[in-house]
């Protein structure tokens, strides 16, 4: 039952907060969309930062699943599950409007200067994704398929960079265009690998 209550609560909060943002989503409202008691809230969660922390983790663990089974899917070259994983945010993107974006880019931009303890959570959780996509870097460098002298580890962040900025310019622009740009560019130019970019699969990765 406990559990429960406080899933709920995390599920209704991610809900909200990925919508509204940290600071304009309320605790009733949360505890009204989970159906808890009200006392229900602080019983798991001592302040609103401890629960901004739980959902970082919320958000992270939510989303690993679909991230792993799409990275390392052994059925496609390297290059290939980088694009399908971009194209299906970016899908996903685009069934809410080119609204949302991104949780940990959204809540870094809102809380990084105001509480260090969630900074070092998203910058944490936005490492995590970056050392994915170097993995999957890493792999089409043994293959042959990166260009030479392109260092995997530092592409994946560079990625991790210009997709946050693409994601942001998306929002205001209520376009996908800077994604598809985004990916046209990293696939044409940095990967050199063109036939790669711009697939349009309707599985969806993270947000």
């Amino acid at each position: 039952m406990k559990r429960d209550a406080r899933l709920a609560i995390l599920e209704a909060g991610a809900e909200l907060v990925h919508k509204k943002g940290f600071h304009n989503t309320g605790i009733k409202e949360i505890l009204d969309l989970a159906q808890v008691p009200k006392g229900s809230f602080y019983f798991y969660f001592p302040s609103k930062e401890a629960f901004g922390l739980a959902l970082i983790d919320h958000f992270r663990d939510s989303r690993a699943p679909i991230i792993a089974q799409i990275l390392s899917d052994p059925t496609r070259p390297p290059l290939k599950r980088l694009a399908r994983f971009l194209a299906g945010a970016r899908e996903r993107f685009a069934n809410w409007g080119c609204e949302r974006g991104c949780p940990f880019g959204n809540l870094a931009q809102e809380l990084s200067d105001l509480s260090p303890a969630m900074r070092e959570a998203l910058r944490a959780s936005l490492d995590g994704l970056s050392q994915s996509i170097g993995r999957v870097l890493a792999e089409a460098a043994r293959q042959g398929d990166l260009p030479e002298g392109l260092d995997p580890e530092e592409t994946a962040a560079f990625i991790m960079d210009a997709w946050e900025g693409a994601i942001l310019r998306m929002k205001a622009e209520k376009s996908v265009e800077p994604l598809l740009r985004f990916e046209k560019l990293l696939f044409a130019r940095v990967l050199n690998a063109p036939l790669c970019g711009g697939q349009t699969e309707q599985e969806t990765a993270t947000g």
